[in-house]
């Protein structure tokens, strides 16, 4: 069974509270961003590079400290995929978005509504991580 990985990032604003962003696929799903980890990329370079393509967001910066993975099962081209996804937690000061045209829209959430719209179980147990992780910590 082959295996894809791809790693991606929570991403956050925090003004009198924490916003998460949610992105939607063109299949309607909600998500963080993410994509495929390319040979010699780290996981902050894949990471930086998808969350500057899918929304335009150049001025992240990478919490030290979490990484949480889900793991799911998908077809393609008749063939069963494990596919593996880490994510990491970015903080950005920028509110507007640019959408790739692989996306149809993004919401910034507070926490209980982001965990209401995310569509996958696996996405909502990363957030919950995260959101506890920074009610620990202070930015």
């Amino acid at each position: 069974m082959p295996i894809e990985k791809s790693a991606g990032a929570i991403v956050f604003r925090r003004n009198e509270e924490i916003k998460y962003l949610l992105i939607q696929y063109q299949r309607g799903h909600w998500e963080f961003p993410r994509g495929l980890i390319e040979k010699g990329e780290s996981l902050e370079d894949t990471a930086r590079r998808e969350i500057k393509e899918e929304v335009a967001l150049e001025e992240i910066k990478f919490i030290p400290g979490f990484k949480e993975w889900i793991k799911f099962f998908f077809k393609s081209r008749g063939e069963n995929v494990m596919k593996i996804v880490i994510f990491l937690l970015a903080q950005t000061k920028t509110e507007k978005v640019k959408l790739s045209y692989e996306h149809k829209d993004y919401l910034w959430l507070p926490y209980q509504e982001a965990i209401n719209r995310l569509t996958f179980k696996g996405s909502k147990e990363v957030l919950r991580k995260a959101n506890e992780f920074l009610s620990r910590k202070s930015l």
